[in-house]
């Protein structure tokens, strides 16, 4: 018995992919070993309505196997449609739903109803994200860590509750670091101003899009405890200083997206006040506070929801008309405000952790101040079908955002780089983001390979145990050195070529482009070596090859909104091209620790030569072949970058 539908082949659907309202999606499935069915049934169903059950036509046979079709119309709203095949035979009923591992393409048969259906998205045809955004390079900021502007080296904001460090210190990590609590409290003067004495240093990487963690004022180093929305933290600078930033940054094709953390703020605010230090009456203090609907309360005022029990994080309540005023929908609401300073988007901390009505609303007042500001979420997952709290999330139907942090490109990235995973596995992870995600979102997904929250990336191609598995004092005193380093940087080389490569926006975590290493927080959030960038990154090796990486990924819209589609796929080696008008680049990897021989198989696409345009290895070979067939030889741990 041999039962066939694949999701990513137009024989069996079309067209691929997310769809827009109430287009007509017509499926086929291949059966053969089975005699003439009695019946064969396409069931689906749009999420939050009943399944549909109807009949599939016999239409024609292929090499003795006989296909069923149907086409079914998506619903005129927007959605998540689920579906998956029924047979009745004489053997007796059999199914078939996606795959068990969920990422469709080629499905499987089972004897009962499939616990995993095929996917099909639909969005809003009126969904659209920024160009500037899906052809930009980005550059992500943990301010107090990037540089201290003043010539002198002096502190600004003049607190007297935080400790000073010295530049390049380690961040503290342990509790009696900070005098018996953990309180992050520990700063190395990085600012505003010192980004605006940088930004000749990041236009000449490329840079064209920088994203700052949380500015606002608060208590922390990390800034996700928000004091005030409405003010720069004093320590980074003031409103006036933001707004040069913005308009310098201008000057050289480079725009700001702020950090808005909208889920919680500081119990340490002017909003809850819980340690008096605003001249305010917050929601701690009192039920007459303006702010007290902000807040949920089970037992006021010592016992509220916070965010994951931390006490130093009240959460938010989104539903209150007074707080949806303040943040989203008010003449100057804080998203507004921070819009008309200069900024160019959001990226939303927690997005999961927000209401869907809550994102929508910020998404209307956004769009409303700045149609072309962009609108990125933190999402770990595939984003397209993430459930959070009992509810699936609607990020990608075209009313909330524009894109999310790519972890899931990451997580597939780093396993193959390691060859934790063969080049097949890969490119299903990849295909299945691209199936899964609209168009629109899927050419804007930030694609990042280390951030505020994970190990920096050198210090994961040294092939180190997970942070979780290593405790933070083994995690301080962890650098990984000689032939280990070597190999490490090789590795980053590789992966940095691939997401300015890959559909989505390519996102450097300051240091990156050096080799800083890191385990986890706070040891990703290590201040930038400035005085010792040729000693971490010798001859500027690194940075060389991030400059050749921009420039090529500037060179053609190929690299940004052309097609892209995987052409060799075997072992730990895997190609790609990417198609735009008449330009075609084939990328090709080798995560192999051997040489490879391979036979590429580029026909389909026209084309007949290949020309090396950039390489880990500085090969300039070249190829022809009249039937579209080359045979080439790539180098172990290699990437390569072909012209067409």
């Amino acid at each position: 018995m041999q039962i066939e539908h694949n999701s990513r082949q137009n024989f069996f659907r079309a067209p691929y992919g997310a769809v827009t309202c109430g287009t007509e999606v017509r499926l086929r499935i291949s059966i053969d070993g089975v005699g003439i069915p009695r019946a064969v049934k396409l069931i689906y169903k749009p999420d939050s309505s009943e399944a549909v059950y109807v009949d599939m036509p016999y239409v024609f046979s292929v090499l003795g196997s006989c296909i069923y079709e149907k086409t079914i119309k998506m619903p005129d709203n927007v959605g998540l449609v689920w579906y998956y095949f029924e047979l009745e035979t004489d053997a007796g009923v059999v199914y078939y739903g996606n795959n068990s591992e969920n990422l469709g393409g080629k499905g499987e048969m089972s004897f009962q109803p499939p616990s995993r259906s095929f996917q099909i998205t639909v969005y809003d045809k009126k969904y659209k994200t920024p160009n500037w955004f899906k052809e930009g390079i980005a550059y992500q900021i943990f301010p107090d860590r990037f540089y201290n502007g003043n010539a002198d080296g002096s502190f600004l904001g003049e607190r007297t509750d935080i400790i000073k460090r010295n530049w390049g210190d380690q961040p503290f990590y342990k509790a009696e670091q900070f005098g018996g609590e953990y309180k992050a409290n520990d700063f190395f003067g990085g600012n505003l101003e010192g980004i605006i004495k940088k930004l000749h240093y990041l236009e000449d990487l490329g840079i064209t899009v920088i994203y700052l963690n949380p500015i606002f004022r608060a208590s922390s180093n990390h800034k996700y405890d928000t004091g005030s929305y409405e003010e720069i933290d004093p320590m980074f600078g003031d409103e006036a200083t933001f707004k040069r930033l913005c308009s310098e940054a201008k000057k050289r094709g480079i725009r700001i997206i702020l950090d808005g953390v909208f889920n919680h703020t500081g119990s340490d605010s002017m909003y809850f006040n819980k340690l008096g230090n605003y001249d305010s009456v917050g929601a701690y203090q009192s039920k007459e506070s303006p702010y007290y609907s902000w807040y949920r309360f089970m037992d006021y005022p010592e016992v509220y929801e916070s965010w994951w029990g931390m006490q130093t994080l009240p959460q938010l309540e989104e539903s209150s008309p007074e707080l949806q005023q303040y943040l989203l929908s008010g003449k100057n609401s804080i998203i507004k405000k921070w819009l008309r300073c200069g900024a160019s988007g959001w990226r939303l901390d927690v997005v999961d952790e927000l209401p869907d009505f809550f994102v929508k609303e910020l998404r209307k007042n956004v769009k409303m101040t700045d149609p072309d500001a962009v609108i990125i979420g933190e999402v770990w997952e595939d984003a397209s079908n993430k459930t959070a709290y009992g509810e699936r999330r609607q990020y990608f139907f075209g009313e909330e955002l524009d894109s999310v942090m790519n972890y899931p490109l990451r997580n597939a990235i780093i396993d193959a780089a390691l060859c934790r995973i063969d080049a097949y596995e890969f490119n299903r992870r990849v295909m299945s983001l691209k199936e899964n995600y609209p168009r629109p979102a899927f050419y804007s997904l930030l694609n990042m390979l280390s951030s505020h929250d994970v190990e920096r990336i050198v210090t994961l191609m040294g092939g180190v145990p997970n942070r979780h598995e290593v405790d933070r004092e083994a995690q301080s005193k962890f650098s990984i050195d000689g032939y280990t380093l070597q190999i490490a940087r090789k590795r980053v080389k590789m992966v940095m070529g691939m997401i300015m490569t890959m559909p989505g926006v390519p996102c450097l975590f300051y240091g990156d482009e050096l080799g800083v290493q890191g385990y986890g927080d706070p040891f990703c959030r290590s201040t930038f070596p400035w005085d010792k960038m040729d000693e971490v990154d010798p001859g500027e090796d690194m940075r060389s090859w991030i400059k050749s990486l921009t420039r090529l990924r500037k060179s053609s819209k190929a690299f940004s909104v052309g097609e892209f589609n995987y052409v060799y796929r075997i072992g730990n080696t895997y190609a790609y091209i990417r198609e735009y008008r008449n330009e075609k680049y084939i990328v090709l990897t080798n995560f192999d620790s051997t040489p490879k021989d391979i036979r590429l198989d580029a026909a389909r696409y026209g084309v007949t030569s290949l020309k090396a345009m950039l390489s880990t290895d500085n090969s300039n070979s070249e190829h022809e072949s009249c039937d579209g067939i080359f045979f080439i030889k790539i180098p172990a741990q290699s990437f390569m970058v072909f012209k067409a």
